[in-house]
């Protein structure tokens, strides 16, 4: 997508390529990730390290990742 950045939670978020993510955001010095889909539901993964974020971002799949590396591996809480 471009390099437009959408307001998410409390985050600034970048609209990804993703048939299941709309967009990501990520707090480096708080380890907080947020993640958008496009169904409107808005996540937020909490002690999430910097290399896990840019793995996702270099993903092919971003759905997978999160299903695979994130999800059920960081406490998250929809917001």
């Amino acid at each position: 997508m471009s390099g437009m950045s959408v307001r998410g939670g409390t985050l600034l978020h970048q609209p990804v390529h993703s048939s299941n993510l709309r967009s990501v955001a990520y707090d480096e010095a708080e380890c907080v990730l947020e993640v958008a889909f496009h169904g409107g539901r808005l996540y937020r993964y909490d002690k999430v390290p910097a290399q896990v974020h840019a793995a996702l971002m270099a993903a092919p799949s971003k759905g997978t990742f999160l299903a695979r590396f994130i999800k059920g591996h960081y406490p998250y809480r929809r917001i």
